[in-house]
């Protein structure tokens, strides 16, 4: 039983006085206990309470009858009360103070003779034995780099927190090679150390956990779009831009640069995005693709007697008679040569004016237009052949049928450009009737390929 083991010494200390017939009997505790006037007996002191870093390595104090013990921190501590008080009991003294029945409230006079207190105590004015601070008086025998503690009667040299003895001196404690105190980085400081966080994190408020720091919430340092990773963060550009050599900026990108297939006429670079143009006589459609401007339902700018004509990027204006001398009109881009007149047995007979345009520096060879008599004459043979225009043999036409004919661009012509290509069909019949008319063909190439 504890009790057993930690039973105090009863120190009796009899005074008599010749004044009176009192007798003050005096008990001193042992070491551990100290007086309660309270209570009238030795209670135990709480070392665990008085005593700075009573327990090192992490183990807890536990207090106990006139000592106490460093036990592990999972450890379970069961205290009998019923030992405790008894352990109190035994340990302290039942003071017996005689008094003289004519006066019992009379407080007993001062001694004659002077108490005897044990080692480290000394008599008060009160004559009871009070402990010695040899701290305070400087009666103790540390070391210049220790620590004086006061104890119940004596006195202890210990080494500062961060310190251990190592014989009689005092060495510093390097903290960093215990069990890890810090999360990432230990650094020993004499006496003490302290914690550092790797590059992205901070110190926890218990200065030893390192949690990440989100750096786009706290000082964003992107130039556009941030995005928080553990012990760091990555930058990301919006659409159009593109990340710098630091990896923070953010740059223009040029579209226009990197592709010659955005747009169909011109690219224009903007910050952060693209823009596509087009030739004078197109306009944008879906953003990329140029589509001619017919100038001729918006802005014709052609007077009463002409007839305004669109190509691909423009327009023309042509006359609504284009016949000359001696033709004459006979119906909408039609002219006839009159049989009453001389002149007229050696021209055609009729004139008929087309238009048409076709894109620049167009895919060859390429069917572009067909020529078909209108009238159809029995016993007849109709051949089809350029009469004009194909000087630079651009053209070809071939025959289809008895009654047509196709022309055939076999050279590739880029604009702008007109041409003028007569296609004659001549007519022949078993009683040598000839005959022929012209198909007048004004070709505009325009100045793009589109």
């Amino acid at each position: 039983m504890l009790t057993a083991m930690f039973l105090a010494a009863l120190i009796l200390i009899t005074v008599h006085s010749q004044e009176t017939e009192e007798t003050i009997t005096y008990t001193q505790c042992t070491d551990g206990y100290e007086w309660d006037p309270v209570r009238q007996r030795c209670k135990d002191i709480d070392e665990c309470e008085i005593v700075p870093d009573a327990c090192k390595g992490g183990m807890k104090c536990v207090n106990h009858y006139g000592g106490y013990l460093c036990l592990p921190r999972t450890a379970q501590i069961i205290v009998n009360e019923r030992e405790e008080a008894a352990a109190e009991s035994t340990s302290g003294r039942n003071s017996v103070i005689r008094r003289t029945p004519a006066d019992p409230q009379r407080a007993p006079p001062n001694p004659t003779h002077q108490i005897q207190c044990a080692a480290g105590y000394e008599q008060s004015d009160h004559n009871v034995c009070q402990d010695i601070d040899e701290c305070a008086t400087g009666t103790h025998n540390c070391r210049a780099d220790q620590v004086c503690v006061n104890l119940r009667g004596s006195f202890s040299c210990q080494c500062p927190p961060g310190y251990q003895k190592r014989g009689e001196q005092c060495v510093d404690i390097d903290e960093c090679t215990l069990p890890p105190y810090c999360h990432h980085r230990c650094v020993n400081t004499p006496g003490s150390y302290y914690c550092q966080c790797n590059a992205g994190f901070q110190l926890a408020s218990n200065n030893h956990t390192c949690v990440d720091i989100n750096e786009c919430d706290a000082n964003n340092p992107c130039a556009q779009q941030c995005y928080n990773i553990l012990g760091s963060f990555i930058c990301q550009c919006n659409p159009g831009f593109e990340l710098s050599s630091d990896r923070i900026n953010c740059e223009d990108t040029d579209e226009c640069r990197t592709s010659s297939y955005l747009c169909q006429y011109q690219c224009v670079n903007e910050p952060g995005k693209f823009s596509c143009v087009c030739p004078e006589g197109y306009q944008v459609v879906g953003g990329r693709t140029c589509q001619d401007i017919n100038e001729c339902e918006t802005t014709n700018e052609c007077r009463e007697d002409e007839i305004c004509w669109n190509y691909h990027g423009g327009f023309r204006c042509y006359p609504r008679n284009p016949c000359q001398e001696p033709y004459v009109l006979t119906s909408e881009n039609r002219c006839v040569c009159p049989v009453s007149n001389a002149i007229c047995r050696e021209l055609p007979y009729s004139v008929v004016y087309k238009y048409m345009s076709i894109r620049s520096d167009r895919t060859v060879p390429s069917d572009i237009f067909q020529i078909q008599a209108t009238t159809i004459y029995p016993n007849t043979i109709n051949t089809f052949r350029i009469k004009s225009g194909n000087e630079n043999g651009e053209f070809y036409l071939r025959q289809t049928s008895a009654v047509s004919a196709m022309l055939v661009l076999v050279k590739s012509l880029s604009g702008p450009r007109e041409h003028i290509v007569d296609l004659e069909m001549l007519t022949v019949n078993s009683l040598n009737y000839r005959t022929s008319s012209v198909l007048r063909l004004t070709i505009i190439v325009g100045p793009y390929a589109f």
